[in-house]
């Protein structure tokens, strides 16, 4: 079943039955990985949007639960017995951060991961370890809608990212990560506290992944500002972009939202314009700073 607007706000009003919640005038916030709801009391209702296990959802949940415990900041779970599931669809329920959207500044941002970075799971945590070509090959795995010669270009460049992994060493180790960590999903709480958001990624894996968003977004998109970049590596005290391994994540990155974007390919022309300009981008080294932002 396709999730759309419609689908997603019936399996909201199934879902909230169960949770005991009120999901009268409810506003969808958007529809991506998960259709994700505000609800008028301050809570947040995440609905996944392919039908699957729970296991992904569970995994967020005891996720939160442990960084609850730790006094950490980040998105709480409800304390209700969830995930539930829904025709299928995992559903969670979070308290809400803020009724607005804010983003923290950067060195909150950098502090947020330095702190992370200290933690140490419980072993009954069981964190996946981080394999982030699985995921880049599931979306190779559709290119329906895409130009053939991008496609095989994107299929190549993966291949050959994946060799150059292999064979890189980390100096900042192994421990639990975030696995996107960037200025996006970090924002402020309504008394303007840092609070790290979307969990879904997170694994025990090298810790220089959740830097190289924010190096990236600097060096080659330019939206954080040289300033800005200093501050984050100042607070967190390393500089992806003096390893040797920070292209290989870079290219990676790059080719992740390319790809991410190609399973968006069906819904406009426009959609595979961008795709075809990033391509080009990534093929020539030319400018990112003219991606548009999905």
């Amino acid at each position: 079943m396709s999730l759309t607007e419609e689908t997603a706000h019936r399996l909201l009003a199934v879902a909230s039955e169960q949770l005991d919640l009120d999901a009268r005038g409810a506003s969808l916030i958007r529809i991506g990985s998960n259709a994700v709801f505000r609800l008028q009391k301050p809570v947040i209702v995440r609905i996944a949007r392919d039908p699957g296990p729970l296991d992904e959802a569970r995994k967020q949940v005891a996720v939160a639960r442990w960084l609850e415990d730790a006094r950490y900041r980040a998105t709480r779970a409800l304390h209700v017995e969830q995930p539930i599931e829904v025709e299928g669809h995992a559903v969670t329920a979070w308290q809400s951060v803020s009724e607005r959207e804010e983003y923290a500044p950067i060195d909150q941002v950098a502090e947020l991961i330095r702190q992370l970075h200290t933690l140490t799971p419980p072993a009954s945590l069981q964190l996946p370890r981080f394999e982030p070509f699985k995921q880049l090959h599931e979306r190779l795995g559709d290119l329906t809608g895409i130009d053939e010669n991008d496609a095989t270009f994107m299929r190549d460049r993966a291949a050959e990212l994946a060799d150059h992994y292999e064979h890189l060493s980390f100096p900042l180790g192994y421990g639990p990560i975030h696995g996107d960590a960037n200025v996006g999903n970090v924002i402020l709480s309504e008394d303007g506290r840092p609070v790290l958001i979307d969990l879904d990624s997170f694994a025990t894996g090298p810790r220089e992944w959740d830097l190289v968003q924010t190096a990236l977004f600097y060096e080659r998109f330019g939206w954080h500002t040289e300033q800005e970049y200093r501050t984050f590596i100042d607070v967190y005290g390393f500089d992806i972009m003096t390893w040797p391994g920070y292209p290989t994540l870079a290219d990676y990155r790059e080719l992740s939202m390319t790809l991410w974007l190609a399973g968006k390919a069906r819904e406009s022309e426009s959609v595979v314009e961008e795709i075809r300009k990033r391509v080009h981008a990534i093929q020539t080294d030319g400018s990112r700073r003219e991606w548009a932002p999905y």
